[in-house]
């Protein structure tokens, strides 16, 4: 869990040391799949052209790189702006990276027009020290999510249609290496040290974001 990020713009790159379980609603490698490494695609609109077929593209990016089996996100963010963050609580380890972008924030449950932004996004990628099995990694999931949530909130960007919660591209890649650990809860250490490595990651970068990117919203 130590290995250091790659950062060679516009790809970052988190290697995971290993074979790992990887859950994701990535474009790319969805659901559960087995990954060596999760990566980051910084892309701006002009690059998403509306007859693009995006997963042919992204796939054949990471051909050429040479990294065709990475879970992979897409974001306009700079990738320079990535923060991380590493926690233990009791037994367990969870280290998060993050690259926080909120140009297309959404308060849940409404919707406002994006077209012609930027899709700054938020993408969090969370690996653990711990064997789990699959319903855990669903658990850890939700726990991520939570995390980020509550970040995004505190750093109160203010929409026309109420406080923002999250974008409308997020996207969120938990790993672990396959086991027999059933849960992944907030009454465990697992459920601690990925909410607070998640959070920590995720607020500095909302942080950052409202300081040097933000753009006053249309009300």
């Amino acid at each position: 869990m130590n290995v250091p990020l790659t950062l060679d713009r516009p790809w970052l790159r988190f290697d995971l040391g290993g074979p790992h379980r990887v859950l994701s609603w990535a474009l790319n490698r969805p659901g559960f799949v087995t990954a060596e490494a999760i990566s980051w695609r910084e892309v701006r609109n002009a690059d998403l052209t509306q007859d693009l077929d995006v997963l042919d593209w992204l796939t054949g990016q990471l051909a050429l790189r040479g990294t065709p089996d990475d879970v992979c996100f897409l974001t306009s963010r700079d990738i320079r702006a990535v923060t991380e963050h590493t926690t233990t609580a009791g037994t367990a380890t969870a280290r998060a990276v993050a690259t926080v972008g909120l140009s297309n924030a959404e308060h849940i449950g409404t919707r406002l027009d994006r077209s012609g932004r930027d899709w700054g996004t938020i993408n969090v990628a969370v690996q653990t020290d711990q064997a789990l099995a699959e319903p855990a990694l669903i658990e850890m999931l939700a726990i991520a999510a939570q995390a980020r949530t509550v970040a995004v909130m505190q750093v109160g960007h203010q929409l026309p249609t109420g406080l923002a919660t999250g974008t409308g591209t997020d996207c969120i890649a938990v790993a672990a290496r396959e086991g027999a650990a059933p849960f992944a809860g907030m009454h465990t250490d697992l459920g601690e040290a990925v909410g607070r490595a998640v959070h920590t990651a995720v607020l500095e970068g909302a942080q950052t974001w409202m300081q040097t990117v933000r753009r006053p919203e249309v009300c």
